[in-house]
């Protein structure tokens, strides 16, 4: 009986949370998954919304817009990650030793992240303003002339990924520094009684050891990189044209302001697949 009552308490105590959980994501992809066979406005009546079967489907994977903001997005996360890998290892390599002020930098490096949303969208929107922004005035005082940041589709990109690693190499810098206080300091001792020069501690020791983290953090960025919106839609709204338009951002249009939820419930889950899929390969590592 003690053995029985046992092996349930945990489900006692987990079950509840567990449920609502479990609810709280399944019907909305299960109305998305409905939605997605109907032509249905918001504001109207349910009972108007007439059947179409796949056919949203098809329009849905035949527009060349879908596809254009998908092409942005994978283009932003693969850049945007990448920098942000190489500057977060760096960053971490150099504070992994006590240095002065190490908490102070710390501090620094992670109070970007800490930053709401909306609000990085707003700070630099400001700091990319082609006429009283600072990064204009920076740039005249060497000679360069005022450029149309948010204007020009090629600054505007390089604008939304030069963001995006501002706010997020501080996560980066976390997870990889506090994988390198884990490792055993006798391993890096050997080598380094070896004859390994410090290169050669770091990159034939140290981030051989850390890769899973490395490959984690990785995917746990390009997931997110996915899923952003609300900087973007601060910044540019997706212009100029639709150089900036992210797919998530495109998906928002498509329902809120097209009034086309049975197209954006095709692209959520298009979204929700891709998600998966890198999530799946997270839990894997």
């Amino acid at each position: 009986m003690t053995r029985r009552s046992g092996g349930t308490t945990p489900f006692v105590y987990v079950g509840p949370a567990a449920a609502i959980t479990v609810v709280g994501l399944l019907y909305p992809i299960v109305e998305a998954a409905k939605i997605s066979f109907y032509d249905w406005g918001m504001g109207t009546p349910w009972e108007s919304a007439r059947w179409v079967g796949l056919q949203t489907f098809a329009e849905t994977l035949a527009d060349p817009h879908v596809w254009t903001s998908m092409g942005i997005t994978v283009a932003f996360v693969l850049i945007a990650v990448c920098i942000e890998l190489v500057l977060g290892v760096a960053l971490a390599l150099l504070l992994e030793k006590p240095v002065r002020g190490l908490r102070l930098f710390r501090t620094a490096f992670v109070l970007p992240m800490m930053v709401a949303p909306i609000c990085v969208g707003l700070i630099w929107r400001y700091l990319f303003d082609a006429q009283f922004g600072p990064i204009n005035h920076l740039l005249g005082t060497v000679g360069i002339p005022p450029q149309e940041w948010l204007a020009v589709p090629g600054l505007a990109f390089a604008a939304m990924v030069l963001t995006d690693v501002w706010q997020w190499t501080a996560f980066v810098f976390i997870m990889v520094l506090a994988a390198l206080q884990g490792v055993d300091s006798s391993v890096t001792e050997a080598s380094r009684i070896d004859g390994a020069s410090t290169w050669q501690q770091i990159w034939l020791v140290k981030l051989p050891i850390i890769r899973p983290l490395l490959i984690v953090t990785l995917l746990m960025r390009m997931i997110d990189g996915f899923r952003g919106l609300e900087v973007i839609y601060v910044m540019t709204f997706g212009g100029p044209g639709m150089s900036t338009e992210l797919f998530s951002l495109h998906l928002y249009k498509a329902a809120f302001i097209s009034q086309r939820l049975g197209h954006a419930s095709v692209m959520s889950m298009l979204l929700l697949a891709i998600v998966t899929v890198l999530s799946l390969a997270v839990l894997r590592m």
